[in-house]
């Protein structure tokens, strides 16, 4: 077998009828049950969840009951960065896919609306997202997905990383959005996982100097770390010096303060990329953005980033097992929901199977 092939494993002698699952059920309310372990439809894999990472959403859900118009009113289990491996399929599938290790996009786009039929299935309002009130996420032991949608892995890519293949993708999304490209100047405000994820995007698409602010030193230096050429504190007036020289400016943090600064650093005919969480609306310099022709998007998940995230962190360009700093069992959860509030976290991981 070749270094780049997926390693298999054997599929399960009997998939169990019941699993474990850690269910949300109000702000800060988790509890274990029992639930049945799903039957795939004709077009789907069985996945046993080998990883899940923690993500900023599953926090805002678990501390607060809701995140923007979504509201958990049922009980709802969280988690959409995941992986794990295959271990039944649907009657549509290939039955050899049974033992692949995969790593999972955790969406589930109707196949004729117009935006996926535009190719930007990202945005299908009728989208089935893992975590999302009405879909169950990944916190569980076994979870179904649409074949097209569990990515075979190399031996290469271990369970963790096979996880964080989504926050990847988002950090792959937001620089397309960017326009990067080799010699391009960036900065980043915010040194999460996905403001240090998209520094090393940003190198691995070939910007030459990436610039990464925080109010946090902690984080300043990780993102050092992880590739970022330059790291600051925003309040001490170093963005001063970069007005209107840099290709890019990419938001990770969503802070109001963040995002005004920013976009002043970016040259006539720049891009202005808005990822982070946080702002519901906040004023802007209209005549500047006008006068000097920035293009301002948002980034709304991903579409068709899989294979690219895959390849970058097979080929050593991304770094995502070092982004590991916690790892839970599933009886955890809420232990790995609140790490999050420590400025030395990077990724924490729960696994469900442990």
């Amino acid at each position: 077998m070749g270094a780049s092939e997926p390693r298999r494993h054997e599929g399960s002698a009997g998939v169990p009828a019941t699993q474990r699952a850690a269910v949300l059920h109000s702000a800060r309310d988790v509890r274990i049950s029992s639930r049945p372990v799903p039957t795939p439809a004709a077009d789907e894999v069985l996945v046993r969840v080998t990883a899940v990472g923690v993500c900023g959403s599953d926090v805002h859900f678990f501390h607060d009951g809701r995140l923007g118009d979504w509201r958990v009113e049922d009980p709802l289990v969280l988690g959409h960065e995941s992986g794990g491996v295959i271990v039944a399929v649907g009657d549509d599938v290939d039955p050899a896919r049974v033992g692949e290790r995969v790593t999972i996009e955790p969406q589930h786009p109707s196949p004729t609306s117009a935006e996926t039929l535009r190719g930007e299935y990202n945005l299908d309002p009728e989208m089935r997202f893992y975590a999302v009130p009405g879909t169950d996420g990944a916190f569980q032991e076994f979870v179904t997905i649409q074949s097209h949608f569990a990515f075979a892995i190399p031996d290469s890519v271990s369970d963790e990383a096979a996880a964080l293949m989504e926050p990847l993708s988002v950090a792959i999304a937001t620089a397309r959005k960017a326009a990067i490209q080799p010699g391009s100047r960036v900065l980043i405000a915010g040194a999460g996982p996905i403001g240090i994820l998209s520094a090393q995007v940003a190198r691995a698409f070939g910007a030459t100097e990436v610039i990464v602010s925080d109010l946090a030193e902690s984080r300043r230096q990780s993102a050092l770390s992880f590739g970022a050429s330059r790291a600051i504190d925003p309040a001490q007036g170093e963005l001063d010096e970069l007005r209107g020289t840099l290709d890019a400016f990419i938001d990770a943090s969503g802070a109001a303060p963040a995002v005004r600064s920013g976009l002043l650093t970016v040259r006539p005919g720049g891009r202005v990329v808005l990822v982070g969480m946080g702002i519901d609306e906040l004023p802007l310099p209209i005549s500047h953005i006008q006068n000097n022709e920035l293009i301002i998007t948002g980034v709304f998940r991903y579409a068709n980033t899989w294979p690219a995230a895959i390849a970058l962190v097979a080929d050593g360009r991304v770094d995502l097992d070092r982004m590991v700093t916690g790892r839970f069992g599933l009886d955890r959860v809420a232990d790995a929901l609140e790490s999050t509030a420590d400025p030395t976290t990077i990724k924490s991981i729960v696994t469900p199977n442990s």
